[in-house]
């Protein structure tokens, strides 16, 4: 019997070369203004609602300052309002942190005002949250809104890669580089093959816009810039046997915290679904209480502990010799059960405050012998970084790229601490369904899309 021949396979570029392609990077190229400039918005009103309600409003009912007591009222309304907006707007305020940083799935339309609220509610008010996971999501919902506007019936693939462009030129500048976010959203979303090109070059195009939109309005505005940023870092010393000893340690140390502060905030997470309003708001104020203990015991203000720490990485390590070992310990305790309690509870990104955690957490192991200050920081980002997002090339950069020419330095021992706690944060974790350890990369031809979780299933 003659063996009929294989047919010849797909050629998964096809659409690359394609005439509606080019048509498609006009369109992130186009939409990557807007929606830079929204994002630029988002972060200027959040950080001028954080001075307003933290700084402006305490002197205004006159107080000669902030109280130390402040925070926990505030983070109580917070959580009513975090609660309200979960409970009646379509979108559910945006995905649940706790689960971890999720960029897959076309992005909705109506959700955009519901993730927006709730995001301004929680981080405005100091939730120990960072902007990135409403802004990927407030990004892809404007740009696929847009093309609605202009053709109803665009095709799913079209709109997932609108999408995904729209959530690159939200976070272009916001991790200190759009190469960052790019690889951010590349490997948060499992993005791979044929796909993963189709997809990333109308995302680069949008952020690279983006990033230029960005750029322009820290200039324009005077309001300054809301891109991560390290000014002073000190010298690195070569890499030795003692610090390579260091990173397997560090490595092991935030895996370690990294699966206590996710579990508490699952934990924390299912037990506030069943009463949403009231236990979101006493988490707020618990979180309030917790900024309360650390001042009062340090003498350091209640903004150690509240907020993302994406403004406060980089003058945590300029002033590095003005914190004590004992200081640095406590603000890992309290600012990491702070972020457990803001994962589980309140909507917002899990990076920053891993960053700044695990940056301390460097910094007080930077006092042991042969290990200095620049490496025990990055070692201590790197390793606390993969261990909550569990996506090691983006922790590997994060560490890396941020610190400069001491960057390149550094780079293998943060190669190896983010190795370590990845590896370990994957033994320790409970066994789960493949979806929540990893991520499936869609086909070609598929929309990017993940099914909803949690209280999220019953929108």
């Amino acid at each position: 019997m003659p063996v009929e021949p294989a047919a010849a396979p797909e050629d998964p570029f096809a659409i690359v070369r394609s005439r509606d392609y080019v048509a498609l990077l006009v369109m992130a190229a186009v939409l990557g203004v807007p929606i830079s400039v929204a994002a630029y918005g988002f972060l200027a009103l959040v950080s001028e609602l954080q001075s307003l309600v933290y700084d402006t409003l305490p002197k205004g009912l006159g107080f000669s300052g902030t109280p130390n007591w402040w925070a926990v009222p505030l983070l109580a309304v917070s959580g009513v309002l975090v609660a309200l907006t979960i409970r009646h707007l379509p979108g559910r305020g945006g995905h649940e942190p706790a689960d971890g940083l999720k960029t897959g799935g076309t992005p909705s339309v109506a959700a955009v005002p519901g993730v927006a609220l709730a995001a301004i509610a929680s981080l405005g008010l100091g939730a120990v949250l960072g902007p990135e996971a409403p802004l990927i999501a407030l990004g892809g919902g404007l740009a696929v809104g847009a093309i609605r506007l202009v053709k109803r019936d665009a095709p799913p693939d079209v709109l997932a890669v609108v999408g995904a462009a729209g959530g690159f030129a939200a976070i272009s500048e916001l991790l200190g580089s759009p190469v960052i976010g790019a690889f951010l959203l590349m490997e948060a979303s499992g993005l791979a093959g044929s796909m993963l090109g189709v997809v990333l070059v109308p995302g680069l195009l949008a952020a690279g816009i983006g990033s230029l939109i960005f750029t322009g309005l820290d200039s324009w505005t005077g309001l300054g810039t809301y891109s991560l940023a390290l000014t002073q870092v000190p010298p690195a010393d070569r890499p030795t046997i003692a610090a390579f000893g260091w990173a397997i340690v560090a490595g092991l140390a935030a895996a370690t915290l990294g699966e206590a502060v996710r579990r508490s905030a699952l934990h924390l997470k299912s037990r506030v679904q069943r009463r949403r309003v009231p236990l979101t708001a006493l988490t707020g104020a618990l979180i309030g209480a917790l900024a309360l203990l650390y001042t009062v015991i340090t003498d350091r203000p209640i903004s150690g502990v509240l907020y993302s720490g994406e403004t406060a990485i980089g003058p945590l390590l300029a002033d590095h010799a003005t914190y004590s070992v004992g200081t640095l310990l406590l603000l890992i305790v309290f600012k990491s059960l702070a972020y457990g309690a803001s994962l589980g509870a309140f909507r917002g990104g899990p990076v920053f405050p891993a960053l700044f955690v695990g940056g301390a957490g460097g910094l007080a192991m930077s006092h042991l012998p042969g290990l200095d200050v620049t490496t025990g920081f990055a070692i201590g980002v790197g390793a606390l970084g993969v261990a909550m997002l569990r996506l090691p090339m983006t922790s590997v950069l994060l560490a890396t790229l941020l610190l400069g020419a001491q960057g390149l330095t550094v780079m293998p021992l943060v190669i190896v601490a983010v190795v370590v706690s990845y590896v370990v944060t994957l033994r320790l974790a409970r066994r789960e369904a493949p979806a929540t350890v990893g991520h499936t990369p869609p086909r070609a031809g598929v929309p990017l899309t993940h099914p909803p979780s949690g209280d999220d299933a019953a929108a």
